[in-house]
Order: C-alpha cells, then structure tokens, then sequence
C-alpha cells in the first residue's frame, strides 16, 4: 500500500472521528457546538495528512503528473476545508462542520480507494500544474459553496413549517440551529460564489494559454472545456442576477447546483464513467 493511500486514509479516519463526536453531542443534547483547540488539532492533523497523501499519488509518480476523477474530488474538497478553516478564524461558522466533515471524510475515503488516475500529457510543465492547481481551488470553493446551499435550503424550509416539539428535539433541528443566521450564510455563500468564479475565470484564463501553446487553438472542444464553459456562465448569470434583480433563497440555490453539477461533470464525472463504469 503506497503512503499516499495511507495518509489519505488517516485522514478520512480524522475527518470521521471528529465528525462522529460533533454529531455525538448533538444527540446528548447539546445545541451549541463550537470549534476549539481539540476541534483545530483534528482538522490541523486531517488537512496535513490529506495534503501530503494527495502529493504523493498525484506528484510524486516516476511517470509523470496522475489525475484521477477520485483524486480531483478529494483535492477539491480538501481545498474547500481548508478555506473553511481560515474563513472560521473571520465569521464563526462552526456548525457547518455537520456537514462538511462527512462530505471531506467520503472524499478522502474515495481518494484513497480509488488512487488510479491517467497520466496528464505534459505533465512537467509549469504552466499546467499552476492551471491544475487553480482550476482544483475553484473545484473546492465551488463544491463546498455548493453544500453550504443545500443546508441553507433545508434550515429554510424547517423555519418555514409549522412548530412541532416533536420535531424541535430531532438530530436533525438542531443540527440547523446549530448554524449562524440565515442572512449570514447568505453573505458567506455569495462571498464563496464570487471568489469561485474568480478563480473559475482565471483557471479558463490559464486554460487558454495552455490550449494555445499545446494545441494552437484558444479552445479545444473536449468536455473539460464545455463543461468549464458552461459552469463559468451559469455562475456568472447568477452573480448578475444577484446584483441586478436581488436572486436569492431558491433562485440562488437552482443556479448553484446547476454550476456545481457543470464543474463536476467538467472532470470528476466524465472521469468517473470512462476509469470505472466503462
């Protein structure tokens, strides 16, 4: 077993531990979760162990730079915990780690189970390991910008229901009480959109530069490009309509899980069906 698997595994054992005791306290009762030293250590330990079990199967192979639809998901999601972690030390958004702690511990589960990826052409150059890593950010800010919503939808919906005691005492509620105010994650999710889709933009930038110097052509129609096309100009009509028509709740949300689902299909995905299912 390679020590890329390994450490990926270690810290999907970290991610699942922590998880495993915030939502243990959940069920006793407590409805105030908060990170604190214990919290920091755990998530310090699982970030650094994913980050080096990531270089190893994607950096450090004789043969070149290996990027499978596993691998781009763990990086992704790796990337999105990260800004998470430094984003907590601004705005105390800690009840999101309820959700994300399972998205991060399935993520590094995946990536070290599935280590296999294709060797990229050209793999030594600058240029395409600086795209990769840009275009990895945005993968990041995106998905967990994207789960962000998704609990954001399901907090709306239960302040919208009827108040039943019953249900107040379900896991569930309080871990969406747990969370800050609606009208802050709002500002937290379209402050995640527009740093994505800038980073998105200059990962179509570098694209272009690498697809001229590579192919001659500004861009190649693969479904890597179609698919980043696609998803730039989802998020981009989202953002205006943010600005210019005031989108948000549902709107915001169809448009987030539409570009989500773009930016996934733009690597992940396909990557999936041709390295698995086909």
């Amino acid at each position: 077993m390679s020590e890329g698997i390994v450490f990926q595994l270690l810290a999907a054992l970290a991610y699942a531990l922590l998880g495993a005791g915030w939502w243990r306290l959940l069920a006793r009762g407590q409805q105030d979760v908060r990170v604190g030293p214990v919290t920091h250590g755990f998530l310090v330990a699982a970030l650094l162990m994913q980050a080096f079990g990531l270089h190893q199967a994607m950096l450090s192979h004789p043969d070149g730079l290996h990027v499978g639809w596993a691998l781009a998901l763990s990086a992704a999601i790796w990337l999105g915990m990260l800004i998470f972690w430094l984003e907590n030390f601004v705005m105390k958004l800690d009840g999101l780690l309820l959700v994300l702690l399972p998205a991060a511990t399935l993520a590094a589960v995946l990536g070290g189970l599935f280590p296999q990826g294709p060797v990229v052409p050209d793999g030594d150059s600058d240029w395409l390991r600086a795209h990769l890593i840009i275009a990895l950010c945005a993968y990041g800010l995106i998905a967990v910008a994207t789960l962000h919503a998704l609990f954001m939808a399901l907090l709306d919906r239960q302040l919208h229901r009827p108040s039943d005691p019953q249900m107040r005492q379900g896991l569930v509620w309080r871990a969406l009480e747990s969370l800050p105010p609606l009208l802050t994650q709002e500002r937290l999710l379209f402050r995640l959109i527009w740093i994505g889709f800038s980073v998105l933009t200059l990962a179509v930038l570098t694209g272009i530069v690498i697809s001229l110097r590579v192919f001659g052509v500004v861009f190649p129609l693969d479904h890597k490009t179609v698919f980043t096309l696609l998803a730039w100009f989802t998020f981009g009509g989202l953002l205006l309509g943010r600005h210019t028509r005031g989108w948000r709740g549902r709107t915001a949300l169809r448009w987030t899980l539409v570009g989500f689902a773009f930016v996934l299909l733009a690597y992940s995905g396909t990557r999936f069906v041709l390295d698995v299912l086909l």
